[in-house]
């Protein structure tokens, strides 16, 4: 498969990447061997660029793949790993980084990112653990930093901060998922972010094309729109199943029927209680009453009476609402 150069860097990604997050216990929950086997299967397919999170705890899906992927081809090329941490502190992100080398059998890592930056002061509240992220770069640990984010203003800001080389922003047409500052944001702000920010050289891939699955049944519409967004070089999707592999790399490569429309009929709306903050607008826009509060305070679906209508998902301000 074709590769693509992230802005001013030296690495040489496929266009589209493996969302490590499906697959973990928030979301499908596999099995490590059958998790494994996943990932390992996309790498020897030829997709080569991998996003995790401290947070995601799929380290060990990841370590595993790598096993087998170079037991069975001892001179296969490395992937391109990407992984991010939500904490502030120095220390904090040493012992991420440190974590996420152990857990994967990583000598260095490609890409460290401050996981989900947001608006208003959140950059500088983490100036802590920026800084040992450039110490990790400066010594080798980690090959280039950046954040990743759902924010505009957030996006925005890091075409002014030099020594970030990598930005990871939430794009899609329908804006789910969009903030800017402490308001919703628009698909047109983003991408004016992200202009900006290739402008100066950063490397971009772009994080929910599908809205968190909830606009997957427009899957050639919602690759054509982040595709077409000037700036964006990459785009990392979540994948569950081999099936959605082959896609992806149809669809890079050009060979995707132009009338493909995925089987959606069988998904059901979740809350990723990892990301749910209890706000309740969810609840307040289900029009079924199928969103209830669970025993954590967090938002939860009864599946036995949602409808699937997607209505909840626009309104969710972290994306926490999913489609798989």
């Amino acid at each position: 498969m074709r590769k693509v150069k992230l802005g001013n860097t030296d690495l040489e990604v496929t266009p589209v990447g493996f969302g490590v997050m499906t697959i973990n216990k928030f979301q499908l929950d596999l099995p490590l061997q059958e998790g494994a086997e996943l990932v390992k299967y996309a790498m020897q397919r030829g997709i080569n660029f991998f996003d995790t999170a401290q947070y995601y705890e799929t380290y060990d899906y990841i370590r595993e793949a790598l096993k087998m992927y170079y037991a069975e081809d001892p001179g296969a090329p490395a992937p391109v790993i990407c992984s991010k941490c939500l904490d502030e502190s120095y220390d904090e992100m040493k012992y991420a980084v440190r974590q996420a080398l152990d857990e994967m059998g990583l000598e260095q890592i490609d890409i460290f990112l401050l996981h989900e930056v947001r608006a208003g002061t959140d950059f500088e509240d983490r100036a802590g653990a920026w800084k040992y992220l450039q110490e990790a770069k400066n010594e080798g640990l980690v090959r280039y930093i950046g954040i990743s984010t759902h924010n505009v203003a957030a996006a925005e800001k890091m075409a002014e901060i030099e020594e970030c080389d990598i930005v990871f922003p939430l794009i899609n047409y329908a804006g789910l998922g969009i903030r800017n500052g402490e308001e919703a944001g628009t698909p047109e702000q983003m991408a004016a972010a992200i202009k900006k920010l290739a402008d100066k050289g950063k490397g971009i891939f772009a994080m929910k094309a599908f809205g968190g699955g909830n606009l997957t049944g427009s899957y050639i519409k919602a690759l054509d729109y982040v595709f077409g967004l000037e700036g964006v070089e990459c785009a990392m999707l979540g994948i569950g199943k081999k099936e959605e592999v082959d896609t992806m790399i149809a669809y890079a490569e050009g060979t995707l029927s132009p009338d493909y429309e995925p089987d959606v009929s069988e998904k059901k709306i979740y809350i990723n209680q990892g990301d749910c903050e209890g706000c309740g607008s969810c609840k307040e826009r289900c029009p079924n009453g199928a969103i209830f509060w669970n025993d954590d305070g967090l938002a939860d679906v009864n599946h036995d009476i949602c409808l699937t209508c997607g209505y909840c998902a626009p309104v969710c301000p972290v994306r926490a609402i999913i489609l798989y």
